[in-house]
C-alpha cells in the first residue's frame, strides 16, 4: 500500500543494513503498526509541539497562526466589562460568527458536544498554507480540524486541543467561460463554470454567478453555509427538485491529502477521490481547497407560496393532512416545486414553498383547487393568508434588490466594511449559535405517496405532529426530479435512498446560543433532555411507515448507531476503500465520518480493535 512507501524513509533509518529483505519488511510492518496504534497528543502531553515548532509553522505559512482562548473568557471576571460586551456582539450575526476562529455557527448539542476553540488556528490564505498545516499535524500527531463556513450541527468543525485549518480567507470566486477539467481535454466540451475557494459562502457564489452573471449554480439554501462543506455533504437548495444535488454539479476540486500532496480530482484524474468528496462527508479524506462547479441557464423568475391553516379538531386535522398530501402528490410532485410543509402540534399546517418554471398566476392557479376545498369548510381558518410572490430570478439572491422590492424576507450583514452582497434569509437568522436539543431526519420513500399507502403516511404524520413539529423538505428528495439530474446524483457518494425519496422529513428543536461562559445562556438541561426525548418519539412514529430509512449526513441525529448505512447505504464500503487509500493512518477525523469507527469519540485515541484494519 502507498503508506508503506511513505514510512520507508523513517523505517530505513532504524533498520541496520545487515537486515535481510524479509527482516526489513517485518520491521516496516512493525513501524506501520506502531504508527497506527498511536493516538493524538494534547497540550501538556509528551510530544506536544514546542513553541519553537509552532514558530516554524508560522514562518512556513503566509496565513496568520493564532493561539486561541475560550471566546467568552473576558466574561468570567466581569460580565459588564467592555471586553465581555464586545464578545456578545458576535453571536447574533451568522456572518460574524463565521468570521471568528474560536466560534461555530452551532453552539452545541445537549449531552453530545459543546463549541470549544482549538489550541491553535491557522488562517490559511492559500493552498501552501494548508499543506504546511497538514504536514505539521501529521508529523506531531495532532488532532486536525477544518472549518470554512462553520455550519455543522454535529460539531465536525470544532474540537478542543486541536489545530484548526481555517479556510475562511480563501473565498475567491471567478466565473470560467470555457472550463474543461484537467486531464479531460478532448473528452469534455468546454462549459461555463464557477471556481470558488474553500472559504467562500454560498452568497458569494450566488452573487458572482446569478446576480452579476445571470446564470444558475446549484448550491445551498442558507446563504452563510460554506461551499466546500455543502458539496462534500451532498447539498440541497430551494430548487434541488429541478437541478439535483450540489455535489452532482462538481466538475473539479483541488484537495490536500494526508501525505501533504496537492491533488486534482475530477472525472478523469483521481476519479475515486472525486467521487468520495461528492457527498462522502467533509473532513474525512482531505482538505478541499478549491472547487469548480457547473452553471446553468437561469429561468426568468422564481416564486414562492406561503400560508398557515388551523383545523378546529383532531378529526378535521387528519382530513387536512390527508388532503394536502394527496394534493402534493397530484399537483406539486414535480421539478417546479421545492421547499417545505410543516405539520405542527395544535392542528396547524405551515406551507413555505418555492417554484421555478412558472409565473405567479400559474403558481396561484395550481393551488386554487386545494384552497377552495379549505374555504368550503368551517373546520379551517387561515392563520396566515395565502400569498404568492414572484421575483426576477437574477435578483433572487440580490440583497439590495430584495430590501427594496421584497422587504422583510432578508437580513443584511450590517457590520462596517461587510460586503454589500452579504445577506441571509430572515428565517435562517435563528441558526446563529443555535444549541440543539434533538435532531432527526429520514428520507421518505415516494412509494408512500401511492394511493394505497397515503392513509398510512397521513396517520403517521398526525401521530408525529401530536408530539413535535415535523417538516417535509420536498427539495431534499430527488423523486420527481428530471431523470438526468437523478442520474447525476447517482454518481455521487450519497445514500442512494435520496434518489427515490419524495422528501426529507426533519424533526428537530433547540434554543438560543449556549456558548461556554456566555452570559445569559440557557441552562435548563432537564428541559432540553425532555425535548430530545419528545423529538425522538415523534420521529419514531414517522419511521413506522419508513422503517430503516436513511438520513442526511448534515441534518441528522448525533447519536445514530447505524450511521454508516443511514448516511451512505451501499456506498459506505467504497468510501472506506477511498479513505484507506488516501488517509491510511486516519489523520482526518470527524464525528461519524468515514473511518471514524477506528477512533474514540473525541478522535484522540485509536481503538486497538480497528488499529490494523486494511493491513
Amino acid at each position: 500500500m502507498k503508506r508503506r512507501s511513505l514510512l520507508k524513509m523513517v523505517a530505513t533509518r532504524m533498520i541496520p543494513l545487515a537486515f535481510s529483505g524479509a527482516l526489513a519488511q517485518q520491521a516496516l510492518g512493525a513501524v506501520s503498526l506502531k504508527k497506527r496504534l498511536r493516538g493524538r497528543v494534547r497540550p501538556g502531553q509528551p510530544g506536544w509541539p514546542s513553541q519553537a515548532s509552532w514558530n516554524r509553522l508560522k514562518q512556513a505559512s503566509t496565513g496568520q497562526l493564532t493561539r486561541l482562548a475560550p471566546f467568552f473568557a473576558p466574561c468570567a471576571e466581569a460580565q459588564t466589562s467592555p471586553a465581555c460586551k464586545e464578545a456578545l456582539t458576535h453571536v447574533t450575526n451568522t456572518f460574524d460568527l463565521g468570521d471568528q476562529p474560536g466560534l461555530t455557527q452551532t453552539s452545541g448539542w445537549i449531552d453530545a458536544w459543546t463549541s470549544q476553540p482549538s489550541a491553535y488556528a491557522l488562517a490559511a490564505s492559500n493552498t501552501a498554507d494548508i499543506v504546511a498545516a497538514v504536514n505539521f499535524a501529521r508529523t506531531h500527531d495532532l488532532r486536525l480540524v477544518i472549518k470554512g463556513g462553520g455550519h455543522s450541527y454535529q460539531g465536525t468543525s470544532d474540537a478542543p486541543d486541536s489545530l484548526l485549518v481555517w479556510t475562511r480567507a480563501m473565498n475567491q470566486v471567478s466565473v470560467q467561460e470555457n472550463f474543461v477539467a484537467r486531464g479531460c481535454e478532448g473528452t469534455q466540451a468546454p462549459q461555463i463554470a464557477v471556481t470558488v475557494g474553500a472559504g467562500a459562502l454560498w452568497i458569494d457564489a450566488y452573487d458572482a454567478v446569478t446576480t452579476r452573471g445571470g446564470r444558475y449554480v446549484q448550491g445551498g439554501g442558507c446563504t452563510t453555509v460554506g461551499v466546500a462543506g455543502l458539496i462534500q455533504s451532498g447539498g440541497f437548495s430551494n430548487f434541488s427538485k429541478a437541478y439535483g444535488t450540489a455535489a452532482a454539479g462538481l466538475l473539479q476540486a483541488e484537495v490536500v491529502t494526508a501525505d501533504g500532496r496537492v491533488r486534482i480530482a475530477n472525472a478523469c484524474t483521481n476519479p475515486d477521490l472525486f467521487w468520495a468528496i461528492k457527498g462522502g462527508g467533509g473532513g474525512s479524506v482531505g482538505v478541499v481547497t478549491q472547487l469548480t462547479l457547473r452553471t446553468r441557464e437561469l429561468p426568468a423568475s422564481f416564486g414562492a407560496v406561503f400560508f398557515t391553516i388551523r383545523a378546529a379538531s383532531d378529526l378535521a386535522y387528519r382530513a387536512l393532512v390527508g388532503r394536502i398530501i394527496s394534493f402534493y402528490n397530484s399537483a406539486l410532485f414535480n421539478p417546479h416545486w421545492g421547499e417545505q410543509m410543516a405539520f405542527n402540534p395544535g392542528n396547524t399546517v405551515n406551507v413555505s414553498m418555492v417554484f421555478q418554471g412558472l409565473r405567479k398566476q400559474q403558481g396561484a392557479d395550481i393551488w386554487e383547487p386545494f384552497l377552495a376545498w379549505v374555504r368550503a369548510s368551517d373546520d379551517y381558518v387561515f392563520e396566515k393568508a395565502f400569498q404568492c410572490v414572484e421575483l426576477p430570478a437574477q435578483h433572487f439572491w440580490d440583497g439590495q434588490f430584495l430590501a427594496k422590492h421584497a422587504p422583510g424576507f432578508t437580513v443584511a450583514d450590517t457590520r462596517p466594511g461587510a460586503p454589500a452582497h452579504h445577506m441571509l434569509w430572515k428565517g435562517d437568522l435563528e441558526q446563529a449559535g443555535w444549541f440543539i436539543h434533538g435532531y432527526r431526519s429520514a428520507w421518505m420513500p415516494a412509494s408512500l405517496l401511492q394511493a394505497d399507502q397515503q392513509a398510512r403516511l397521513v396517520d403517521a404524520v398526525c401521530r408525529c405532529a401530536r408530539l413535535w413539529r415535523v417538516a417535509f423538505h420536498f427539495n431534499k428528495g430527488l423523486a420527481g426530479a428530471p431523470a438526468a439530474d437523478i442520474e447525476a446524483a447517482r454518481d455521487t457518494a450519497m445514500n442512494p435512498e435520496v434518489l427515490t425519496a419524495f422528501a426529507l422529513a426533519i424533526v428537530a428543536g433547540g434554543e438560543d446560543a449556549r456558548f461556554p461562559g456566555m452570559p445569559g445562556a440557557g441552562s435548563d438541561d432537564a428541559k432540553a433532555r425532555d425535548n430530545a426525548r419528545k423529538i425522538g418519539a415523534a420521529m419514531d412514529e414517522l419511521m413506522k411507515v419508513a422503517p430503516g430509512a436513511g438520513s442526511y449526513v448534515s441534518e441528522s441525529d448525533y447519536f445514530l448507531s447505524n450511521w454508516q448505512n443511514a448516511f451512505w447505504g451501499s456506498n459506505y464500503e467504497r468510501l472506506a476503500q477511498v479513505k484507506a487509500k488516501y488517509d491510511p493512518d486516519g489523520l482526518f477525523f470527524v464525528h461519524h465520518g468515514v473511518g471514524s469507527e477506528a477512533w474514540s469519540a473525541d478522535g484522540f485515541t485509536r481503538l486497538a480493535s480497528n488499529s490494523v484494519a486494511g493491513e
